[in-house]
């Protein structure tokens, strides 16, 4: 599995270039590190963190920011098997958070508060996807 940790300029680039004041959905798929890659002289490097509790300690510190933003964990779930995909895409986490528009999810990724709890981000994960979504109507149809 490739790793893709955060969005290279050109993926920033669209997401910025896209309508900013409609509600988001963020699609959230996670492969943690066994153990967290911290940095070399941040504090924790030394401390033998798994990337689960990384990440834990990224939750933490973030969820703060997303409610003050009014953003929120619409769905979490759990991996289980890929039917059609990579078989070798195996997630430790999924969830999907919503925003009330991409100007609170910028809001979010600029906060200084969020910016101290992103090394632990960076630290845990081995690789994930972070797929903008818009809502569509319910229907019975699946297109």
């Amino acid at each position: 599995m490739t790793g893709y940790i955060d969005p290279d300029r050109t993926q920033f680039d669209e997401f910025k270039g896209l309508d900013r004041e409609t509600p988001i959905e963020m699609v959230n798929l996670v492969a943690l590190n066994d153990l967290a890659n911290y940095p070399g002289d941040h504090e924790l490097a030394r401390d033998g963190l798994t990337g689960a509790q990384a990440y834990g300690n990224y939750g933490k510190q973030s969820a703060p920011v997303l409610a003050k933003v009014g953003g929120s964990i619409l769905w979490r779930g759990k991996f289980e098997t890929t039917l059609i995909g990579p078989s070798d895409e195996i997630w430790d986490l999924m969830f999907i958070a919503r925003y009330p528009n991409a100007h609170a999810f910028l809001a979010m990724i600029s906060d200084p508060d969020y910016q101290k709890a992103v090394v632990h981000r960076q630290a845990a994960v081995k690789t994930s996807r972070l797929i903008r979504a818009g809502a569509l109507p319910v229907t019975d149809e699946f297109a």
